[in-house]
């Protein structure tokens, strides 16, 4: 195990509240004692997934709030419920095609894209069955608290189905779990971060990073995937990929919807993408350094869509389409959605903006790709009509 120089503390960091500061010592006291009993250090991958998800403790697990003004970041469907109106059309393909009523959303946030889904299958003719499953128990309980006008007709499970058919949709739910961090050495070998404390008076955080031997097989998939660049650091996360292969056990006849930030491997993997992907979000601030504001911030890593769609296809599942967040919501009809000029200026207007959002490739439209994988379900689908990319994966 080899110490690497300390972390620094990223500019512009909104302040703290007391409230908030207090969780984030509880955070940071759990986290260094996980780290005196496991020897020393943990893998990140392994520091990431105490710090978002440790019951009452972890960024997901604890009460703040997530999403949208008050929160730390806002996704698709908290810009508008235009986005879940406009997918509602390629789940209802979806659902005619494995003749079923059947929606189940992973992570489903605020509520948000069940609250726009719901009534925009309804207004399609479908009478939807929706099910959640939600890790957070505090997400579960704002989801329900914002849904609980729709009945019986949401439900929450707590397990994986055994049997499933209908239409799965994950947004935003592959890149918050959690990943391997590595880098490459001088002598052109593959290295894993991990977390250990810092006990120095000055510093920013009390983590700092370590670098430690990498288990064969794990280095054999990094070797496999790109060529050794000394110093490249990046991600690898097997957990997703864990997550599609489990997905082809138990999807029957359907499809999912996977919908995140993300590129192809070659993309993934550029000479110039020295320091990966890794993000934070805290306030609406974003940054590259995980290891401050513990349980406090948001931590992600884009998707590797090649990976997926391999995953995918080793689970016996078919890639059905890939390709943009914004080719995918236009050939949905999204720009039908827009009101008239007469009918509400001030809702146009808004939608209009939402629809830059979602659209522009400077926003959410070129960096958000949609990927469909499913069994029993004959491509094209709507979304992927034009400008289907699974040439490029």
């Amino acid at each position: 195990m080899m110490l690497l120089p300390p972390i620094h503390l990223p500019a512009g960091l909104p302040p703290v509240d007391d409230a908030t500061r207090e969780h984030g010592h509880r955070v940071r006291a759990m986290l260094t004692q996980r780290i005196t009993d496991a020897g020393g250090w943990l893998s990140f991958e392994h520091w990431m997934q105490v710090a978002l998800y440790e019951p009452g403790l972890g960024y997901y697990s604890a009460g703040s709030t997530k999403l949208h003004q008050g929160g730390d970041f806002t996704t698709a469907p908290e810009t508008s419920p235009l986005f879940g109106q406009a997918l509602a059309r390629q789940v209802a393909e979806i659902l005619a095609a494995s003749q079923s009523s059947t929606v189940l959303e992973f992570g489903a946030g605020s509520g948000a894209l069940a609250d726009a889904l719901i009534p925009a299958l309804r207004d399609l003719g479908i009478a939807v069955d929706y099910r959640i499953l939600e890790l957070s128990a505090d997400l579960r309980a704002r989801q329900q608290e914002r849904l609980a006008a729709w009945g019986n007709q949401v439900q929450w499970l707590d397990t994986l189905p055994h049997a499933f058919a209908g239409c799965v949709v994950a947004n935003e739910v592959l890149d918050a779990m959690p990943a391997i961090l590595f880098q490459w050495t001088e002598a052109g070998t593959p290295a894993l971060l991990g977390v250990a404390t810092d006990a120095r008076p000055d510093a920013p955080a009390p983590f700092r990073w370590v670098l430690h031997d990498a288990p064969p097989a794990t280095a054999a998939v990094i070797a496999a995937r790109m060529p050794p660049l000394p110093g490249y650091r990046s991600e690898l996360n097997l957990q997703a990929e864990a997550w599609m292969r489990n997905l082809g056990l138990w999807l029957e006849k359907g499809a999912a919807l996977l919908i995140d930030y993300g590129f192809p491997r070659r993309e993934y993997y550029h000479p110039q993408r020295t320091q990966g992907t890794l993000m934070c979000h805290f306030r609406h601030h974003a940054h590259d350094q995980p290891l401050v504001l513990a349980g406090l911030q948001d931590i992600t890593a884009h998707v590797d869509f090649t990976a997926m769609a391999d995953a995918a296809l080793d689970s016996g599942l078919d890639v059905l389409g890939y390709t943009s967040q914004a080719r995918f919501l236009m050939n949905a009809g999204l720009t039908d959605l827009i009101r008239a000029p007469g009918e509400d200026p001030a809702l146009r207007a808004r939608q209009l903006t939402a629809l830059n959002t979602l659209l522009s490739e400077a926003e959410m439209g070129e960096l958000f790709k949609v990927m469909a994988v499913g069994r029993g379900i004959a491509p094209p689908l709507l979304g992927f009509a034009r400008g289907d990319r699974r040439d490029r994966l």
